[in-house]
């Protein structure tokens, strides 16, 4: 899964945004998020968006920046605005999303700059929610053609999804992330029944897509990492903690989960992928926001003092 002592590099394609929360403004954004954690991690992971010619736009690009995410392809508009979402957050802690459209990132171009940039990349990050426009839909479809390795985050917010689209981008797919609400209207697509188990459902969609690898989260139960090649299910449970709120939660497990995996060849073991992204992800839900700081020192502290790992003896390397 590594080419010789080569850095690990990446690409995450779609939307950045700000989330306007009860408490203020925050940065946000599915592939952003897992930029920005994947940056952290030290794989290099530049973000092609689009952002408008405005204060938003300004105050986007400067946060993006500040956190290291590399702008090298951001686009700017001088028509449609950058990106806001309005954020509820319920007294059980779950999101509801408000997404405005259209805005900047609807209209993501290419061209032979990025095409090859892509193309010379280990992976390419992208998700269904950036494809509810035809443009961006249309920019994405070049790009995952020249993509080595094409992780698909799932990401269905109504009224932005159907099953046509949904399919084209699976086809593509390499690696897919979903939730199991997700799995459950994709596989009921693709004819699941009331009586089809999760791991039905799964094999269903990774056969009928040839796709090879797969995690579904399942929030306070954990996740199911799934690969096709060794015909293996692996359930790793989710850390216990003080949920602050759930914001991009999914997304650092992503991005943890693909840090460790790039280094599996190099004797890094599956169960300390999984321990590493749900350690991340843990930490993520008992922070405020998508994207909190944080150092190595930090997420090893966080990793020890949590029951579930304390009489491991796993070590998180840095």
């Amino acid at each position: 899964m590594r080419n010789g002592d080569k850095s690990i590099q990446g690409i995450c394609f779609g939307e950045v945004l700000w989330d306007n929360l009860p408490t203020g403004k925050k940065l946000g954004g599915a592939p952003l998020n897992v930029a920005y954690h994947l940056n952290k991690l030290g794989v290099v992971t530049r973000m092609l968006t689009r952002i408008g010619r405005d204060e938003n736009g300004d105050e986007l690009l400067s946060a993006c920046e500040q956190l290291g995410v590399p702008t090298t392809f951001f686009q700017f508009d001088d028509s449609l605005p950058t990106s806001t979402v309005e954020v509820t957050i319920d007294a059980e802690r779950n999101v509801q999303y408000e997404i405005v459209y259209p805005v900047a990132w609807d209209r993501i171009a290419v061209d032979t700059v990025v095409l090859e940039a892509v193309a010379a990349v280990d992976f390419l990050v992208y998700g269904s929610l950036a494809c509810r426009d035809e443009v961006s839909f249309q920019s994405l479809l070049l790009l995952l053609e020249k993509a080595r390795f094409r992780v698909m985050d799932v990401n269905l917010r109504a009224p932005y999804f159907g099953p046509e689209k949904i399919h084209s981008l699976l086809k593509y797919a390499d690696f897919v992330k979903m939730n199991a609400e997700e799995l459950h209207i994709i596989s009921d697509w693709n004819g699941a029944t009331a009586t089809s188990t999760d791991q039905q459902r799964v094999d269903l969609i990774m056969e009928r897509f040839a796709i090879q690898e797969a995690i579904v989260t399942y929030g306070a139960d954990g996740a199911v990492y799934h690969f096709k090649r060794d015909n293996i299910s692996y359930h790793f449970p989710a850390l216990k903690v003080q949920v602050e709120d759930t914001i991009g939660s999914g997304d650092s497990f992503l991005a943890a989960f693909l840090a460790k995996r790039f280094q599996m060849q190099d004797g890094v073991q599956l169960e300390e992928v999984l321990e590493f992204a749900a350690t991340l992800s843990g930490f993520v839900t008992q922070s405020s926001g998508a994207c909190p700081a944080y150092s190595p020192e930090d997420i090893n502290r966080f990793h020890w003092l949590n029951p579930i790992f304390r009489d491991s003896d796993l070590k998180l390397k840095q």
